[in-house]
């Protein structure tokens, strides 16, 4: 597996410091983050799930903890927004560049707005998917955010 991935160039352009972990990516697995997390063996809300969504028909990006749920209206909120809602799969495959399973917030064919969990911003790091499945870049949230240039914000239920 490449660990060189337009993810990980765009971080290094940035400047931003992160590490690489490959973990054995499960196509059949219910929820991708938590067994990311568990192949890991970090805690759920350390590993981070990239979301791809619209509010009020305008694609966004939303990163939060793989155990927990983004709630719509929070989301919505976040970007000024009335409505949203998850963008389907295909779409958000065209739009990114990016594999679902592994859709990293780095690196996207068309960079769109990002919001990122604010209660994420507490943790000394987080792991976040590195642009292919089995691949999470490991990094200070609060770096991913600069990169991202990313808005935070209550985005869980």
């Amino acid at each position: 597996m490449s660990k060189t991935t337009r993810a990980t160039l765009a971080l290094q352009k940035a400047g931003i410091a992160f590490t690489t972990a490959n973990y054995d990516y499960d196509p059949g697995a219910e929820r991708v983050g938590l067994q990311a997390a568990e192949a890991l063996g970090e805690a759920p809300g350390r590993v981070l799930k990239t979301l791809m969504a619209e509010v009020d028909g305008r694609p966004v990006c939303a990163v939060v903890p793989s155990d927990r749920e983004v709630s719509m209206k929070r989301l919505a909120a976040a970007f000024g927004g009335k409505s949203a809602q998850m963008m389907r799969p295909a779409d958000a495959e065209r739009l990114t560049g990016y594999h679902v399973g592994g859709i990293s917030p780095f690196g996207q064919k068309r960079q769109v707005p990002t919001a990122f969990e604010v209660s994420a911003l507490e943790l000394p790091y987080v792991y976040i998917n590195g642009g292919q499945r089995g691949l999470q870049v490991r990094m200070a949230p609060a770096d991913a955010v600069r990169a991202l240039a990313a808005v935070s914000a209550a985005l869980v239920a």
